[in-house]
This record gives structure tokens, sequence and C-alpha cells, in this order.
């Protein structure tokens, strides 16, 4: 009896053992990175001849994205050949397709592709270093990097280093590779390393394509002004911004809907002009606008009959013929909406909407009335694409309005008006709003344009200022705001983007750190200091 007792618990032990075992529950998470333990030639060999290079590990590591991740400085003309790809190793091997330069120290940096296989900890910015000469160059530049007008952060950036010798010139940096390439160390701060005394030209990219060239069409781009002396100052910030393009079409034109062509461009549309060519009848009429948030021009006709049309681009002289094939009934009809239909803040406009540009706008026969059935004045202005009609008025608070508009009051660009339309709308009270009294100071020079940003990243209020002053931000809606302040050195009341060739850089961009938290009937008072 005993022995059955003490057989049943031994395999009660043994059952629950192994349950235990089915079902482990693990140690502490392996947090370690890689170590490389040795390469074949040695890290930091000197006389470098080889055409294949080894690197061991102290554990099995896996390479993730290594194509794009990988950065050799000085580029080679051809990329190396990284293995293995596919399967964990202890070993990386690097072939080389390329002759080395000589007396060069090389670095190759993984970035962020070496990783353990376990737990996927990152090696971050492994570099492998060798030289074909007889001693390593190890000058080294720094600095941060941003986007020149916003806080976005750019992913990957390149920075480069071009030595300033017989053979260069500024437009280096669209046809050939830059001899040292650096890398960014997080998302704001960058590096080039192992870097030979010299002069050099210093260049960022958001290099899309990744080849190490400038492509103004796609890429961002930084620069210092200046040449970088080495050795000498290391601590170099910039800013990446996209440059404005000389104006081209892109693809064919095409008629989306009969009276309605458009025209895909890239580039400056500022100053564009269409002229059509074909012999039109004397009720022709036309208009073109560009499109508020796609690079495409809108152009409109009526009165037109015949199968193809040609028209001149004017900002640049290309001719292009537009076969018509849309019959008569596929014309866009017009459909009016407005911007507001309940409540109105006091900060925003009210809008009639159309679908196709209005042409004409009777105030005869368009009525703001209040609540006590009193007329309001009024002014009106189209907007460029006369797609929108602001109507200007003196709004009070806590109002009710009515807005009519009877029929034929609006005409658009074929010829077609309107049918009966109202809308109701009314404005908020004064304690639904915050204002905002703002005072900078440390102001480098004038003018400025000041934005007050909401956090959904609208600009809803904006200044500008020839002298020092107090800001007046009144009724606005309850938010958290970020300052943003532009110096406008050309004074034209917005913000510039910089020109490469011309060594212009964009205007500069100051945003404060601190958060003004305005609630609901408070009155903010604040004042900020712009850092040196």
């Amino acid at each position: 009896m005993k022995s059955r007792l003490f057989f049943s618990f031994l395999l009660l032990v043994l059952l629950l053992n192994c349950a235990r075992r089915g079902r482990p529950e693990g140690g502490p998470r392996d947090f370690d990175k890689p170590i490389m333990v040795r390469a074949e030639p040695e890290f930091l060999s000197l006389q470098f001849d080889d055409d294949e290079i080894k690197i061991y590990f102290d554990e099995y590591v896996k390479l993730k994205d290594v194509n794009s991740q990988l950065i050799v400085s000085p580029p080679l003309k051809y990329p190396p050949i990284i293995s293995p790809q596919g399967t964990p190793s202890k070993k990386i091997t690097i072939k080389l397709n390329d002759t080395l330069l000589d007396n060069t120290t090389y670095t190759f940096n993984f970035g962020q592709s070496v990783l353990d296989n376990t737990e996927g900890n990152i090696l971050d910015n492994f570099k492998y270093i060798i030289s074909t000469g007889d001693y390593i160059d190890s000058l080294k530049i720094g600095g941060k990097i941003g986007d020149a007008f916003n806080l976005e952060m750019i992913e990957g950036p390149t920075v480069m280093l071009y030595p300033i010798d017989t053979s260069y010139t500024d437009s280096i940096i669209y046809k050939e590779k830059p001899t040292y390439v650096g890398s960014t160390v997080d998302s704001v701060r960058w590096s080039i390393t192992n870097i030979k005394a010299g002069t050099y030209k210093l260049i960022a990219l958001n290099d899309r394509s990744k080849n190490y060239k400038y492509n103004p069409k796609e890429d961002k781009i930084a620069f210092y002004e200046g040449t970088i002396e080495l050795p000498g100052d290391s601590i170099y910030d910039l800013k990446l911004f996209k440059e404005t393009t000389d104006f081209d079409l892109v693809g064919r034109p095409k008629e989306v809907s009969k009276g309605h062509v458009i025209l895909g461009f890239e580039g400056d549309s500022k100053g564009t002009e269409l002229q059509v060519l074909s012999e039109t009848p004397k009720s022709f009429r036309s208009f073109f606008h560009k499109d508020q948030e796609k690079d495409t021009i809108h152009f409109y006709m009526r009165d037109y009959d015949k199968d193809t049309i040609q028209m001149l681009v004017l900002n640049k002289k290309v001719k292009d013929t537009v076969k018509i094939t849309v019959n008569d009934e596929d014309i866009d009809s017009m459909r009016i909406g407005f911007s507001h239909f309940g409540l109105l803040h006091p900060r925003d406009t009210f809008k009639i909407l159309s679908n196709v540009p209005v042409m004409e706008f009777d105030t005869t026969r368009v009525h703001l009335i209040d609540k006590d059935s009193v007329k309001v004045p009024y002014d009106f202005e189209f907007a460029e694409e006369r797609q929108r009609i602001f109507l200007n008025f003196e709004q009070g608070l806590q109002e009710n309005y009515l807005l009519m508009i009877d029929p034929d009051a609006l005409t658009d660009i074929y010829g077609i008006a309107n049918d009966s339309l109202n809308v109701k709308f009314k404005t908020g009270r004064v304690s639904d709003y915050c204002s905002i009294y703002l005072t900078l100071n440390n102001i480098k020079r004038f003018p400025i344009i000041v934005d007050l940003i909401n956090d959904r990243g609208m600009v809803v209020g904006k200044a500008k200022a020839d002298g020092p002053k107090e800001f007046e931000f009144k009724n606005l809606q309850p938010s958290r705001f970020m300052v943003r302040v532009i110096y406008d050195d050309n004074d034209n009341g917005k913000w510039d983007t910089g020109t490469y060739l011309k060594s212009m850089q964009p205007e500069e961009v100051y945003y404060f750190e601190n958060i003004i938290d305005a609630k609901a009937n408070w009155e903010v008072v604040e004042s900020f200091t712009l850092r040196p």
C-alpha cells in the first residue's frame, strides 16, 4: 500500500514537472547587442588591398534592408555584395566589385541593418573601417538636420562632402557622387567620420533615389553657404528645403467633361497663361486656374464645337492639341454649397462654394438677414479659381443669420444660373472663445510673420510686424497653440524657399517650445524669448 502511494506521488511530481517544461516562463529578455569579435582583414587595417571582407560576431545575426541601409564612404561605383541576407549567421561577408582609391580611408556604415537573431536587438550604426594607405583619417564633423519650414522629421537624410579641387563646380552634386557620406545618429543628428584634412562643400539630401545625386524634382536639399575647412569647426546645423523648379507640362492634356480640360504640370506655375490658338466663335468664353491641392491647371470653355482645340502655354512655349470627344449631355451642372450650415466662428469667413467657376454674382439677388429680419450689408470677393465666393460682413456674436440666394444670382462659365437657395447659420457667444496677447523678445530682425497654430496643425492666426509690438489674437476657438516666427526677409508676406545654385538659403523659421493652453472665456498673456 505504501509503495503504491509512493509510486502515485512520484508519478504526480513527474507529471507536474513535465507540465512546467511544456510551458516555460522564460528568463529576462536579452537586450545585449551583437559584438564584433574579429574581422578579416582586421578592423582599422592599413594598406588594404583585398576584394573580400569577413566580419565575425559573438552570436547569430541577421541583416535587414542592408542594401538600402549600408553607406560606404567614399561611395563605390559598383555596390558591394553583402551576404548572407536570407539566413542567420555569425559572419557577414562583403564582396567588393570596385577598385578602391589609393591612400584613402573607407568606412562601411551598416546603419540599422545588423540585428541579433533571437531578440532583434539592433547594432546601431555599426562601422567597419580600413585604409588603402599608411594611416586612418580621423577628422569628423556633425550637427543637427531638419526641415526648413516645419517640424517634420526627415527620415534617413544623406549628408555629403565634396572636396574643393580644380575639378569642383557647384553643379557636381547633380552628376557625381561625393567623396564622403555621413549617417544619422538619430532622427535629428548626423555625423561624418574618418575625413581627410582639406577643403569641402557640405550638402545634404533626402535622397529618394539613394544614388547620392541631387534631383530637384524629387529631393530636398540643404547646404552650408561657405566651404568647410578641416581641421576646423566641427558642428554644422542644416535645414532641408524643396527648391521651386522650372515650369513644365506633364503628360497630355485631358478633357474630363465637356468644356473642362485638365493639364498636369510640375515646377513654378506663377505667371502661367493659356492662349487659345484655334479659331473660335464670338460667343466663345474660357477661364483657367491652378488647382489648390494638385499640380493641375483646369481650363474651362463654352460655345466651342470642333473636335480639337490648340492652346499655347505661355510659361513655357509648348503647343498642345486636345481632342474633344465628350457629348453635350456630359457637361458639369453647377452645384452650389456653403462653408457653414450651423455655427460660424468669429475668425472664419462664410463662403459660397461651387463645383465650376462662377463668372457673375448679382448682389441684388443675394440677401443676408439677421435675426431681426434686418438686411446686413456685405461685400464679396472671388477666390482665384472662382469656385469660392467670400462674403465679408461685420459679424455679431450670438447672432442668427439667413442667407437667401434668388434664382439667377450666380452664373457659371457655361452660362448656367442657379435655382433659389437658402441657408441659416449663427455665431457663438463671447464666452465660447479665448484671446491671446503675445509679446516676442530677442527678435533678430524685421519684418517678421507670426503664425498661431492650433493642436490640429492649422494656422488660426497670422500677423505681420515691422517692429516690436504686442500681437493680439482674439475670438479663438479653445485649443493648445504653438507659435511660429518667419523672418520675412524679402517682405512679401509669406515664407520663401531657397535656391542652391544662387546660394540662397530659405527664409529662417523659428518655433517656440512653449505651448499656450487657452480655454473658453480665457484671456492669456504670454511673453516668449527667442534663443540666440
